[in-house]
């Protein structure tokens, strides 16, 4: 079957599961205090674009837009555990580089975790960088903050 990128509502329950999976693995790496997710409701707001991975039924993966004024930022990306390595995740990033270069955005940003070792690659292989802060954020000890000009 083929792996399609689609628009989403955060509410179907196939990304409720993945958002909730995704959530209890930043609670249990994480302090709260650096932990910068979005709850299901913050990610129906109107400067969100929200889509799903999907294989036929299954949703495998889900990735957000954030229009920040300017640039977007990446929130919420997360692949199912089975899903990994079959680039889901290349899919969704490139669907978000997409929606920020037909929206006008000059950048793309992002905070992750410094346990997420293979984000991190997914995020460099995307020709993200490292870079300071941004928007409301402060420095946090387990935060690693991302750029990527388009």
């Amino acid at each position: 079957m083929t792996i399609e990128i689609v628009p989403g509502d955060p509410r179907d329950p196939g990304a409720v599961a993945l958002l909730k999976q995704s959530h209890a693995l930043m609670e249990e790496l994480f302090p709260s205090e650096d932990n910068f997710y979005l709850d299901i409701d913050q990610l129906c707001a109107p400067e969100i674009s929200f889509f799903m991975a999907r294989e036929g039924d299954k949703v495998l993966g889900t990735a957000a837009l954030y229009e920040a004024g300017g640039y977007g930022e990446v929130k919420s990306m997360f692949v199912s555990t089975e899903a990994r390595s079959r680039g889901v995740g290349e899919a969704l990033l490139a669907e978000l580089e997409d929606t920020a270069r037909a929206k006008g955005l000059s950048a793309m940003k992002l905070e992750t975790g410094n346990a997420l070792h293979a984000a991190h690659r997914l995020y460099q292989r995307a020709g993200f960088t490292n870079c300071g802060p941004f928007g409301r954020y402060m420095n946090a000890a387990s935060s690693i903050f991302m750029e990527k000009a388009l």
